[in-house]
């Protein structure tokens, strides 16, 4: 790999553009060509999703997609990021044991402990043993540069949060691909006007929305045939490399051979974090609260979440997705045009903004029923 970028230097070829392409060329064809032999399998073997209490489906699907979306990363990544995992030593070790534990939970169903243990495991490894956390809340409730052992507890929770609120999300065709894609994205383009020290986040940020689109080619499929859900397996692996590319956000160093220069601080930077990963933070901050209030298990399924909201005003699947990610496009917007307030004021419009849009739906249901029953 070394010998083949000296030579594009030398016909004057940047070989950050060609990663780029081939990275997201690459990953999007592994991922293409792979589902439809993981169709078949899961048809033959019968390792199908069934319709539950919270599904939006009415018949089984194969749900093992994310098997796709992993060997997609992992193959593309180690090519032309793979700076990443030499200075993230247990970046690949934690995909693997949550391809491991998201797959065994997609067939055999685990239980809900057993996850929350393995999640701790993985959120730890990566913390502690590749050093990505957050180190400083840059004034929010007060809160600036944190001791090391809070900066570890504060980091391994954020990760766990977020490897669940992904989970949670993924409930109609789209939503969770789709919004994986925004948000990598986003990170991706930042991460890029940032320097080419941040170059391989970059490559990472491609070869994930090159994996998801082609994941989605078949989610959203109307073929019974061709479809597919990306399950647990999917859904943790985006949740911890969002989680991972968005905790580096609010870290972004220069190199971490290079100890003596300064970090680069964003002083809005978590507030940003959080605007771009809002949609999966709310959803599942409303869910838990609702279900508190009405007495009930924070891990007891429902149709609370977003998506179902907007389901119940008889949307598809694809308008609903397209909706909620327009929305929360609104919210990093104007996150991105506010981003020179005060912190804590960021933070809090960015809140209000993004539970108004998780009562928006009810709010337009009440107001459909009191127009009909008013006729």
């Amino acid at each position: 790999m070394k010998n083949f970028e000296l030579f594009l230097r030398e016909i004057g070829i940047s070989i950050f553009y060609v990663k780029i392409g081939l990275g997201f060329l690459l990953s999007f064809l592994i991922t293409f060509f792979s589902v439809p032999t993981i169709i078949k399998i899961s048809r033959r073997k019968n390792l199908m999703d069934e319709p539950g209490v919270r599904s939006s489906h009415i018949r089984k699907i194969p749900n093992l997609g994310g098997i796709a979306i992993f060997y997609s990363i992992g193959i593309c990544t180690s090519i032309f990021a793979y700076e990443l995992f030499d200075l993230y030593k247990f970046l690949f070790a934690s995909l693997v044991i949550l391809l491991y534990i998201g797959v065994m939970d997609d067939i055999v169903v685990m239980r809900a402990y057993k996850k929350l243990v393995a999640q701790i495991v993985v959120s730890a490894i990566i913390v502690i043993g590749s050093d990505i956390r957050i180190r400083n809340l840059f004034g929010i409730f007060g809160i600036y540069q944190m001791a090391y052992w809070i900066s570890v507890i504060f980091s391994i929770v954020t990760f766990i949060i977020l490897i669940n609120a992904f989970n949670l999300i993924d409930g109609i065709d789209g939503l969770a691909g789709g919004y994986s894609v925004i948000c990598s994205a986003l990170f991706g383009i930042s991460y890029y006007r940032l320097g080419e020290y941040n170059y391989p986040l970059v490559v990472l940020s491609v070869i994930i929305i090159g994996a998801v689109l082609a994941f989605l080619y078949y989610n959203l499929s109307n073929y019974r045939t061709n479809k597919i859900f990306m399950g647990d397996t999917g859904s943790m692996l985006l949740g911890f490399l969002l989680a991972f590319t968005s905790i580096c956000f609010i870290d972004i160093f220069i190199d971490k051979a290079l100890p003596n220069i300064p970090r680069y601080h964003l002083q809005s930077a978590p507030a940003v974090a959080v605007a771009i990963l809002i949609l999966p933070i709310v959803d599942t901050l409303n869910v838990i609260c609702i279900r508190l209030y009405n007495k009930k298990s924070p891990f007891d399924a429902d149709k609370n979440h977003i998506h179902h909201k907007l389901l119940k005003l008889n949307l598809t699947h694809r308008r609903s997705s397209f909706y909620i990610i327009c929305y929360y496009l609104f919210i990093v917007a104007s996150a991105y045009y506010f981003r020179h307030l005060n912190v804590n004021l960021l933070l809090f419009i960015i809140l209000l903004l993004g539970f108004a849009g998780a009562y928006l739906p009810d709010i337009i249901y009440l107001f459909k029923n009191n127009k009909k029953t008013t006729n």
